[in-house]
């Protein structure tokens, strides 16, 4: 089995961009193509942990991948008060022949690249080729939005703002601080409410811990689209979803476990509100939209994509550690099968 630590993965997906896009991008065709097995995520609420919890995500895509496993991410919020990483992850691919482990990743940078990439995929696909992309408004200011606006760069290379907020006034000034040094001709605007935010970028990234529904974005008043990249599930309100063209990744995986769309569905008695997977759109189904208005994307974040992206890190890396014991080896039992 192939073991693959942080630094192997972070070295492996440095500058790879197109690549890490490329792959997200076929893995959602792929999807839309049903070409993947993907059962429902299992939730883990360890019982005293109210805020805490810890997901396994399943998934096997096909088509240039061929590739099957789990993935196993916390996200325990009262970290970043400790100064850590809210989430930790690892992935686990299984051979499709034998079923055996054949590789152990580090994936808590696969799972905010793969996160990071689906949204600027998204932002691009839904802005599409006649807006004008070059104010991004940042919600959220922690390692997924740190990620997400890298990847908004490289598919609006036209960007010349950023917007950014968070309730805590350093983590946002620390993020305006990195963008700068990474985009030092990018002007960064550091705001201490959301209202700059939600009526001038043309992109937004919303990538909170806040799981009240809190909020509620006012009229989009400018010309072009406004694509709202709802990463987090949980922050926007129903009367928001409701107003806007919503596209999803999955719906039956998105209108679960109390996100916005699945409290949407619930009190519409419907799904009639969403109005496209991206990857139907990625394939070439037109999205029917009014001009000037916006479009929110809540994406679940399916494990196909942490397949996608880890097969960028295995072929891209020759850093991954050889290590045995993790096959059943021989059994007793197994011997006596083999002859019967």
């Amino acid at each position: 089995m192939k073991l693959f630590d942080r630094d192997a993965v972070e070295k492996a997906l440095a500058d790879r961009h197109e690549e890490v896009l490329n792959a997200v991008q076929s893995a959602y065709m792929l999807h839309s193509s049903d070409e993947t097995s993907l059962p429902f995520s299992t939730f883990l609420r360890p019982k005293g942990h109210p805020d805490d919890r810890i997901i396994g995500l399943p998934a096997h895509v096909g088509g240039e991948f061929r590739l099957a496993g789990i993935k196993w991410i916390s996200s325990f919020p009262g970290n970043l008060n400790l100064g850590m990483q809210r989430a930790s992850s690892v992935l686990i691919l299984n051979s499709l022949e034998t079923g055996y482990p054949t590789a152990l990743l580090e994936s808590s940078r696969i799972s905010a690249t793969r996160t990071a990439a689906s949204a600027a995929l998204a932002s691009a696909t839904l802005h599409g080729t006649s807006d004008r992309v070059d104010t991004i408004g940042v919600i959220g200011c922690g390692t997924i939005n740190i990620a997400t606006i890298d990847y908004l760069f490289h598919v609006h290379p036209q960007i010349t703002t950023v917007i950014a907020v968070d309730v805590q006034a350093e983590r946002a000034q620390n993020f305006a601080r990195i963008v700068k040094k990474s985009h030092p001709s990018t002007n960064i605007h550091v705001a201490t409410d959301l209202d700059a935010v939600l009526r001038e970028a043309d992109t937004v990234a919303i990538a909170t811990t806040d799981s009240s529904h809190w909020l509620t974005l006012p009229p989009w008043e400018k010309s072009g689209h406004q694509v709202v990249l709802h990463t987090s599930l949980r922050d926007l309100s129903v009367a928001s979803l409701l107003a806007a063209t919503n596209v999803v990744d999955d719906p039956d995986h998105v209108c679960r476990e109390a996100t916005t769309p699945d409290l949407a569905a619930q009190q519409t008695g419907n799904r009639d509100f969403i109005a496209a997977r991206i990857g139907d759109l990625l394939l070439g189904t037109p999205l029917e939209t009014s001009p000037n208005s916006r479009i929110i994307f809540s994406p679940f974040g399916l494990g196909i994509l942490d397949l996608a992206v880890a097969s960028v890190v295995m072929s891209s890396s020759s850093e991954a550690v050889e290590i045995d014991g993790f096959d059943p080896g021989t059994h007793a039992t197994s011997t006596i099968e083999v002859n019967r």
